[in-house]
């Protein structure tokens, strides 16, 4: 098998055409979506390969024939056509004002009229917009394909600050406002970026996008499929577990075929280590200090539901926990339903990458950071290797006993009632272990149940301001909570964690074992 280049980091089509690079045939994807319609907007994740699938537009519309010999669309294309293209990105760059955000339109608008050979006469943004299209059709006998990378960057970069987003964002939706207006000189737009604000907020001006961020038929619009890896990257197979490739990075999903994040599967080729290579690219600080100030229930973080109206709920002053953690990839779909005229979606963790760092992440912002914190990590993984139940109560003990008591006044996280518990909870997930947190029965819901080494560990967890001593042990007892997994034949451990709020520490740690 020949080995070709891995293309990491290349987001230019001709680029990787020319370089001689692997190249999974998205221009199948490409062809649909012009023969079906004009205008679209797509939502996907960092690094998932938006700009490239636009570039392959941009040199589609262009004619350059010869990039496209050997994919999909190269016997389907009329090549003697050539779209004049308008082309913005705000992929580059900061922008933290309005004067900045105008700025850089103004650059790119330079841009476009040097490769078109145009000129505006029109002052304002807007306008010179609205003429370079006009002027491009005229002077091409084409209508224009007008393709937007990162549209909502611009506003993402200020979300700390509310006032600067809201101005950014009236400043974007102006500028957006003119495809709309220009739809007689448009022959395709295409709209990209990682959130999908509401229309109401930002697309007011542009209500004629056809949405297919959760369509069936483009889930795989960015994105590597197992039969992409199979296919296309069988020389870098060699050596590497395929379940664990997919167990660490598959799993992404928009309602149809489940991809790989294609950075991650580039790094792991290159490297050959399993490591989180996308995680480590960047977890944005907004997205942790949201879900500490939103008090986030660790255990249920993975196994949310929505519905479509508030899976697409996302503005400055508006964006629930689900759609935040759904459009930046750390939740995927689960589940799609339509009940009574209605779609509702369950969602999950898409792999181990993100299930594993995330709680990683989550447990250093919620714990005082220093280098304890590795060191219970591996301790865990140990003592519950060995069953060492006494060990196990001394270290989150001592874990606990150890925050010093400045911390817990000046962290208001620290004193919501699930903390513990779901600090207790991301110890387990952050060592990457099977967990099923609130795991239904016919006798009720048992906090957390672990698989691990062949044996069950079912936990429940109190606070004893909140409820007498002795009660959680108990509960696993009376309702009957190992009966659901007797017939499985393994060793199951009944562990009742109980915390006090008002002593900071673990007060009770009761254990029973039933035999096989």
């Amino acid at each position: 098998m020949i080995r070709q280049k891995l293309p990491i980091g290349i987001q230019t089509f001709a680029k990787l055409r020319e370089d001689d690079c692997y190249y999974v045939d998205k221009t199948g994807f490409a062809l649909q979506l012009i023969q079906s319609g004009t205008h679209y907007f797509l939502s996907r994740p960092r690094r998932f390969g938006k700009s490239l699938f636009l570039d392959t537009l941009a040199e589609l519309f262009a004619g350059n024939e010869p990039l496209f010999r050997g994919l999909f669309v190269h016997d389907r294309w009329d090549w003697a056509k050539r779209y004049p293209i308008i082309r913005f990105s705000f992929g580059g760059g900061l922008v933290q004002s309005l004067e900045d955000l105008e700025r850089k339109i103004r650059e790119q608008l330079h841009v476009n009229q040097a490769a078109l050979g145009l000129s505006c006469t029109e002052p304002g943004i807007e306008g010179c917009f609205a003429e370079l299209i006009r002027q491009a059709h005229a002077a091409a006998s084409q209508r224009v394909v007008v393709l937007v990378d990162e549209y909502d960057k611009p506003i993402l970069d200020n979300l700390t600050r509310p006032d600067t987003a809201w101005i950014v964002r009236d400043g974007l939706r102006n500028l957006y406002s003119v495809i709309k207006d220009s739809d007689a000189h448009i022959r395709f737009a295409f709209l990209t970026g990682v959130s999908k604000f509401s229309k109401v907020s930002l697309f007011s001006g542009l209500n004629n996008l056809n949405d297919i961020t959760v369509d069936a038929s483009y889930s795989a619009i960015c994105g590597y499929t197992d039969a992409d890896l199979d296919a296309v990257f069988a020389p870098e197979l060699a050596g590497l577990d395929r379940e664990r490739i997919r167990h660490w990075y598959n799993g992404y999903n928009w309602t149809g075929e489940a991809v790989y994040n294609p950075f991650d599967v580039l790094l792991l080729f290159e490297k050959r280590q399993f490591r989180p290579w996308w995680f480590e690219t960047g977890t944005p600080t907004f997205l942790i200090d949201l879900l500490t100030e939103r008090q986030t229930w660790l255990p249920n973080l993975g196994q949310l539901e929505t519905d479509a109206a508030l899976l697409a709920a996302f503005d400055v002053d508006r964006i629930s926990t689900e759609a935040l953690l759904f459009q930046t990839g750390y939740l995927t779909i689960d589940l799609e339903e339509e009940i009574s005229d209605s779609y509702f979606y369950r969602l999950r963790y898409p792999n181990h990458e993100v299930y594993q760092s995330l709680n990683i992440a989550l447990l250093a912002a919620w714990t005082p950071a220093n280098q304890a914190d590795v060191q219970h990590r591996k301790s865990l993984y140990r003592l519950l290797l060995a069953n060492d139940f006494a060990g196990l109560e001394r270290l989150f003990t001592a874990f606990f006993a150890s925050i010093p008591a400045d911390w817990y006044r000046n962290n208001p996280i620290a004193r919501y009632e699930g903390y513990y518990a779901s600090v207790f909870y991301a110890y387990f997930a952050a060592l990457g272990l099977d967990l099923t947190p609130e795991d239904a029965s016919c006798q009720g819901r048992l906090d957390l149940a672990v698989r691990f080494n062949g044996q069950m560990y079912l936990f429940e967890f109190k606070v004893v301001e909140l409820e007498p001593e002795g009660q959680a042990l108990r509960q696993i007892q009376e309702r009957g909570y190992a009966d659901k997994y007797r017939a499985e034949g393994q060793p199951i451990h009944l562990i009742g964690v109980e915390f006090s709020r008002e002593q900071r520490r673990v007060v009770r740690f009761e254990v029973e074992t039933l035999a096989p």
